[in-house]
């Protein structure tokens, strides 16, 4: 296990210390800029590791916006769905409680036209009780 002097120390907390100030600076960047001095720098020095510092953090503060704009997105479908399974329940029941009806119609419709036909009977029967009532008067 390597031991670390008291110099060693004191130069990673200043590079560290240096990386959050660089880091700083890079907060009113843009992401083009700062992608751009990332890549004319040298990996792992200062202004590498900040830059990269700062587009992992604003990475992940896209993946978290996403993220929830993902899970309202997905609560609307969800609200959506159950609306129209609602609505779905609602057109079978009309469209049954229409064809009761029109069945209701259809045997009516029957019953109507043995109506019409009982009545078309006694009427040819009136009629042609009254002929016979006229001929044999004569």
């Amino acid at each position: 296990m390597p031991v670390f002097t008291e110099d060693k120390r004191t130069h990673e907390t200043k590079a560290v210390d240096n990386v959050q100030a660089l880091v700083q600076l890079l907060r009113n960047r843009s992401y083009e800029e700062i992608r751009q001095r990332m890549y004319d720098s040298a990996p792992g020095s200062p202004w590498w590791s900040a830059c990269k510092a700062e587009l992992d953090l604003r990475n992940g503060q896209q993946l978290a916006e996403a993220s929830v704009a993902m899970s309202r997105v997905t609560e609307k479908m969800r609200s959506s769905t159950q609306h129209f399974e609602q609505l779905a329940e609602t057109l079978c029941q009309a469209t049954n409680d229409v064809a009761d009806l029109l069945r209701k119609t259809e045997a009516a419709g029957r019953r109507l036209e043995i109506a019409v036909y009982v009545a078309i009977g006694v009427s040819l029967v009136q009629l042609f009780n009254l002929i016979f009532e006229v001929f044999r008067k004569r």
